[in-house]
């Protein structure tokens, strides 16, 4: 890693877009400066779009379109099949950059590598589904087709926590059906999550115009969910957000994928083992600093398990070492991805304690670097509990039976996912069975994803299909009724 701030100025990318198959200047030049979030210094530069940039996208976009989708599926599943060998090839220079521009551990950042790949072998196994079926006809003279077709241009939205495998997750099975995508990444995030991924589709020779990359802050992306020629709005991030984002797109009638926040449960029950829980419940609530949406914000622990699990729970966060995982690999918690983020979290978390909550492990933070806290005295009412933290601070609450844990867990209007810990397997079906969620984990925790498995939530978690395998065929692609009248047919006039 050393050096590589300055290898960063040589690269096609930098302080550029990716237009038409180039990487070129925005209008006027526009750049930002993209922070190394561990040593809050310089990275490199990104261009940032203008409303004119995104013109010139989408209009290449929908010239691009149809040709890419009259392409064998051979061609689009090679393709995919080629950007994942270079994925693999470069997999050490995409981690470093994911840790220096995330601020998240070698370990994550691997993760993320190994995922992108499998979400690329997923895309170009679906370029060979079958596309069509047959139907029944009250007229037996008649064939019915339905035939699935590319929904047209996806406009993407993709957030900077998982940057890198949260932009395959739509670019690769929206090309793979025929689409055409116009990227728009975070701005705390537009190396990992959109310039280095054109780079390497560029490098395997996709055709010119079936991927823009148009980085920016809010208002490019306001201006690509509100163009006419966006057919589908995919967008991840948080509720509030997601709610602006449906409504513009409503107004149009255009179709929208919306994965969105989550204010997800750790349920303990009490035949669980409270070391084993409190592992899960640690990894559950810290990973990456707890800036995901499938964080474990509330941890509703059986009342006799309770001391038990909090002290173990404390010790384990007690034992992770914060700081710069780009200069140490021993880090377990890298930086908050800025003052803002850190700032809101710290303010819930204040809030909190002033309603009567208890820190009793950890509750500080220097500079972007936050303790891993555990809070307990929490009652539902607090914005601890109430709210999605994004920060790692795991409050704890005990419960009294089943049917409270139960209560509390569907008491949200998020919908993500949740999870039950419990050495009776059939005990932990029955209360997963009853989760109101797009997702339940029994004996495993929140942060779980794979590439071929529908991910998706309900409520105020998602709106929209699901990501993932055979999902995305009903995400990116609309069905066409096709009819064929074999016989004549006579009509009254």
């Amino acid at each position: 890693m050393i050096g590589l701030t300055t290898e960063l100025g040589s690269k096609p990318w930098a302080g550029k877009i990716y237009v038409d198959g180039q990487f070129r200047e925005a209008e006027g030049a526009a750049v930002a400066t993209v922070i190394d979030k561990g040593r809050n210094e310089a990275l490199a530069q990104a261009g940032i779009a203008s409303p004119k940039d995104l013109e010139g996208a989408v209009a290449s976009a929908r010239k691009a379109q149809p040709e890419w989708a009259a392409q064998g599926y051979d061609v689009r599943a090679g393709l995919l099949r080629k950007v994942a060998g270079l994925i693999e090839q470069r997999a050490d220079e995409i981690a470093d950059l994911l840790i220096r521009e995330t601020g998240c551990i070698r370990g994550k950042a691997e993760y993320e590598v190994g995922a992108s790949m499998n979400e690329c072998w997923e895309a170009a196994a679906l370029t060979s589904r079958a596309t069509a079926e047959v139907i029944p006809s009250h007229n037996t003279g008649k064939l019915s087709l339905i035939q699935r077709i590319p929904v047209g241009v996806v406009g993407a939205i993709t957030p900077w926590n998982f940057p890198w495998v949260l932009g395959f997750r739509v670019v690769a099975p929206a090309l793979a059906l025929g689409n055409t995508v116009v990227l728009k990444p975070a701005p705390q995030t537009p190396i990992t999550g959109a310039l280095l991924i054109a780079e390497l589709f560029d490098e395997a020779g996709a055709p010119p115009g079936i991927l823009q990359v148009v980085s920016g802050g809010d208002e490019i992306g306001e201006h690509l969910v509100a163009h006419p020629g966006v057919d589908m709005i995919h967008f991840t991030g948080s509720s509030a957000v997601g709610r602006e984002i449906a409504k513009v797109a409503g107004g149009q009638l255009k179709k929208v994928s919306l994965e969105l926040g989550g204010n997800n449960a750790l349920v303990v029950l009490d035949d669980a083992d409270p070391d084993y829980a409190s592992m899960i419940g640690a990894w559950s609530a810290f990973h990456y600093q707890g800036q995901t949406c499938i964080t474990a914000g509330r941890h509703i622990i059986a009342r006799p398990l309770f001391d038990a699990y909090v002290e173990k729970i404390a010790a384990r966060a007690k034992a992770i070492k914060v700081g710069d995982p780009a200069a140490d690999e021993t880090v377990g918690l890298g930086p908050m991805i800025s003052e803002e983020q850190r700032d809101r979290a710290w303010d819930i978390l204040q809030r909190s304690i002033d309603m009567g909550a208890r820190v009793v492990e950890g509750g500080t933070y220097d500079g972007l670097f936050f303790r891993p806290t555990v809070v307990v005295d929490v009652t539902t009412d607090m914005p601890v509990w109430r709210e999605e933290i994004f920060a790692p601070v795991a409050p704890v609450l005990a419960v009294d039976s089943d049917e409270e844990a139960l209560q509390l867990t569907n008491d949200t209007e998020y919908g993500l996912v949740n999870a039950v810990l419990t050495k009776d397997t059939e005990r932990g079906l029955r209360f997963a069975e009853q989760v109101r969620s797009g997702m339940v984990h029994v004996n495993d925790a929140t942060p779980l994803d794979e590439a071929h498995v529908p991910f998706g939530g309900i409520g105020a978690s998602g709106l929209g299909g699901r990501a993932g395998g055979e999902a995305n065929l009903e995400e990116f692609t609309e069905r066409r009724w096709i009819g064929i009248q074999r016989t004549e047919v006579e009509y009254p006039y």
